[in-house]
């Protein structure tokens, strides 16, 4: 403990005696001061115990000494020595009185104690009290480092919960609880997501203090912190206490840090090196090796090689950002980009139901390919995340849960097994064209193949298309000399049935046989080629598509 008033008072050489306020000298003291000013306080910062002779002070009258002593108070200022047998052979009672009304401690200074002698015991007593708070950290770094290589993070937060005399929290990268120390404290960590979430939106490293004794929705101090090297953290710790933590609770919570964090970073490289064992097992699969994938894969993936799976294929919406974002990070780290922000989502999905997950960054930040169980926590993660993503879209940016402002358009495949990898990677491709065509943030190929074609036509390429093609009929019927493109639309709709057509125009079969002729010679093609027909129907649809 630091020293205070009380230590002092039973100092034995210093030999003081307290004249007034005896139930406040358990006070901590930051220094020792001496000072003969009328008006000290500009120049205290709080904490002192200042020591005066009263060289310059009326010590003897009440108002004057109601007044020092208040400002003293005011300026924080802990306590007040008085030299007898200097300037007074003993305290006046103005001083002893005004003291008792302020509350101030006011102690008696035997002329055989120099003011020097103060000062060095406080020194003293602040350094003993440091060297104790450093060796305690040393202590408690040793046995953090102890418990996180025998037990793990969860040994790591109960040695920490000890030292602080509190309660920690770890969170992975979604801001989802991973462990606490004691058990109990899994709701109270649960409640700070929030929180955790705005720390992670800050660049790393960032700490932040919620609660506290002015907060009256908790009962605890809660300090939460980053942890990870990159520009997003990796994951977060939160350490809550019934007050703010003292110089060894603070060398214990920096250890811990430290150790988390290379924690961390550890296993960003095995995950780095699992990423390229599924970059493997991914390239035998799409060249039709499942056996060969299955035998790299090991254990690696679990059951996911040999059951249901889909593939999930998702890009940033603007190549261009994605490859300035690259840059600006000098290199391709998943999480510093929107398709970083997607694989946290789905892999910390997948942890927390214990599934099996490949995930695979292609290129440098310029797609991310996916194989997560059918019907798992990793595809309905994937399709909260777009749907959130959709939901917050603005006319120009979308704005992530995780904190970036880019944009991503992902493919979701239809049901697979090893074998038909490479046709389920080509469906969340075909997905994901339609998906950037749309503005969509994710399509799924199955609600592709289960629709219409119709909606497709609404592309603006084929609307050019079906404009250059049809052009000159509209022309034609444009200065009223037939009625050449719904003689067309009845014509194909009846499969070139000549009466049937006419029948639905109001017109002679043989009207419709010249208005088809005069369709083959403004378009210079011929109505027998089904090749022909198809593309002057779609044409006629694409013209009509909303």
């Amino acid at each position: 403990m630091p020293p205070t008033l009380a230590s002092l008072v039973h100092h034995s050489t210093l030999k003081l005696t307290v004249r007034a306020g005896e139930d406040r000298l358990d006070v901590p003291v930051r220094w020792a001061h001496a000072s003969e000013l009328a008006d000290p306080v500009p120049y205290m910062e709080g904490g002192e115990l200042l020591l005066i002779t009263a060289l310059k002070l009326d010590a003897e009258d009440p108002d004057a000494m109601r007044r020092y002593v208040k400002r003293l108070v005011g300026a924080g200022v802990v306590g007040l020595g008085f030299a007898v047998g200097v300037n007074y052979e003993e305290i006046p009672k103005a001083l002893v009185d005004a003291a008792e009304q302020e509350g101030l401690p006011l102690l008696e200074v035997p002329r055989r104690t120099p003011f020097l002698a103060i000062s060095k015991a406080v020194s003293a007593e602040i350094a003993a009290d440091q060297y104790r708070a450093v060796t305690a950290g040393f202590a408690a770094q040793r046995e953090l480092t102890r418990q996180a290589l025998t037990d793990g993070p969860e040994g790591l937060l109960a040695a920490l919960a000890s030292q602080v005399d509190g309660w920690a929290a770890l969170y992975d990268a979604s801001g989802t609880v991973v462990a606490t120390a004691p058990e109990w404290a899994g709701r109270r960590a649960a409640r700070l997501t929030a929180d955790v979430e705005r720390l992670r939106e800050r660049p790393a490293p960032a700490s932040s203090v919620v609660g506290g004794p002015d907060d009256p929705d908790t009962a605890d101090r809660v300090e939460l912190h980053s942890l990870g090297t990159g520009r997003r953290p990796r994951a977060a710790l939160a350490v809550g206490t019934a007050a703010a933590l003292g110089t060894a609770e603070r060398y214990a919570v920096h250890s811990a840090i430290a150790l988390l964090t290379l924690t961390t970073e550890r296993s960003r490289s095995l995950h780095a090196a699992e990423q390229r064992i599924g970059a493997a097992v991914l390239r035998m699969l799409l060249a039709g090796e499942p056996d060969h994938a299955r035998a790299v894969a090991g254990d690696l993936y679990g059951g996911l090689l040999d059951a249901p799976f889909r593939v999930i294929v998702a890009e940033p919406a603007s190549a261009s950002a994605s490859a300035s974002a690259a840059s600006a990070a000098g290199e391709a780290e998943s999480g510093d980009d929107a398709l970083g922000a997607l694989a946290e989502v789905v892999e910390s999905a997948a942890a927390r139901a214990g599934e099996a997950l490949l995930v695979v960054p292609e290129g440098e930040g310029e797609r991310l390919v996916v194989l997560a169980a059918d019907g798992g926590a990793a595809v309905a993660a994937c399709g909260e995340y777009a749907a959130a993503l959709e939901a917050a879209r603005a006319p120009v940016t979308v704005r992530q849960p995780a904190g970036d402002e880019d944009e991503i358009v992902v493919g979701l495949s239809a049901p697979a097994g090893p074998i038909a990898a490479a046709a389920a990677y080509k469906q969340a491709d075909q997905a994901l064209s339609v998906a950037r065509r749309r503005g969509r943030v994710l399509v799924e190929h199955e609600r592709l193949a289960a629709g219409s074609v119709l909606p497709l036509l609404a592309d603006d390429a084929v609307k050019a298309f079906a404009d250059g093609l049809l052009r000159a009929l509209y022309e034609h019927d444009a200065t009223g000399r037939g009625d050449l493109v719904a003689s067309l639309r009845a014509w194909l709709s009846r499969h070139g049935q000549w009466d049937a057509a006419a029948a639905d125009l109001g017109v002679h079969r043989h009207t419709l046989r010249y208005r088809m002729r005069r369709v083959e010679e403004i378009l210079g093609r011929s109505l027998d080629d089904p090749d022909v027909r198809m593309e002057l129907w779609l044409a006629l649809k694409a013209t009509t598509a909303e």
